[in-house]
């Protein structure tokens, strides 16, 4: 219990991105913290009727979690709920637990990103309360690849380093950036006025809407390997992504 103790952590800002059911009355449940990244807690007894933390390990709602432990499961010890997030509905709760799968498969577990935590706070928030779900989407996955180290150029041509022309047509490399638009190039074709958009986060022109969402899309492909998104094909019935 001497290990147990020097190992517990207090109070830590975090919210839930999964739970799911571990042995018969306990919870894994894989969080998103400020200081400590993504990582899982096992709940235990939180399926029993009685548990202190059954109705409190929702996502979306900002939590204070205390807990302890050495190994890669560490044990959920306590949870308070923070409050002023008002509640997700419709598509932009769809579009909640999309940004939730990003995390989950692209962060790596133990790993802090506390700008990243602070801007999904504030992406959980605009969702609740306006209407441009899909432009909040694209803000929030340039972010993250950004967090990443997946930066991505914009405003510049990959390899000459010239400023992008509005009025020019370019093809977006994967790892490389914008290049000229030519015959027989790989890549998302896109206007330079686009990429322009993109890179300050003015998403009112639709065809940087339509354009931004096939090269976010394209990269997190990427990035994502052979994992499956299952959100996104919720969202792309709902015509939202």
């Amino acid at each position: 219990m001497v290990n147990a103790n020097k190992t517990r952590l207090e109070d830590q800002p975090a919210y839930v991105l999964h739970t799911y059911p571990y042995r018969e009355t306990s919870l894994i449940v894989e969080v998103f913290s400020q200081e400590h990244g993504r990582l899982p807690l096992v709940a235990r007894g939180a399926r029993r009727p009685k548990s202190a933390v059954r109705g409190l390990l929702l996502s979306f709602q900002p939590l204070a979690l205390s807990w302890f432990g050495k190994n890669e499961l560490r044990t959920l010890h306590s949870a308070e709920w923070q409050g002023g997030q008002p509640l997700l509905q419709g598509k932009a709760l769809i579009c909640g637990f999309y940004l939730n799968e990003l995390l989950l498969k692209l962060l790596h577990r133990d790993d802090p990103h506390e700008q990243l935590f602070l801007y999904y706070q504030q992406t959980l928030q605009e969702l609740a309360r306006r209407t441009d779900h899909a432009a909040i989407l694209r803000r929030f996955e340039k972010r993250l690849l950004q967090e990443l180290g997946y930066a991505l150029m914009l405003d510049r041509e990959a390899g000459t380093g010239q400023q992008v022309v509005a009025e020019e047509g370019y093809r977006y490399v994967i790892e490389h950036g914008p290049v000229r638009q030519s015959a027989g190039q790989n890549g998302v074709e896109l206007r330079g006025k686009t990429l322009l958009d993109l890179a300050v986060d003015d998403y009112t022109d639709p065809v940087t809407l339509q354009q931004g969402k096939a090269l976010m899309r394209t990269l997190i492909n990427h990035y994502l390997g052979d994992q499956p998104l299952h959100t996104r094909q919720l969202l792309k019935d709902l015509q939202q992504l």
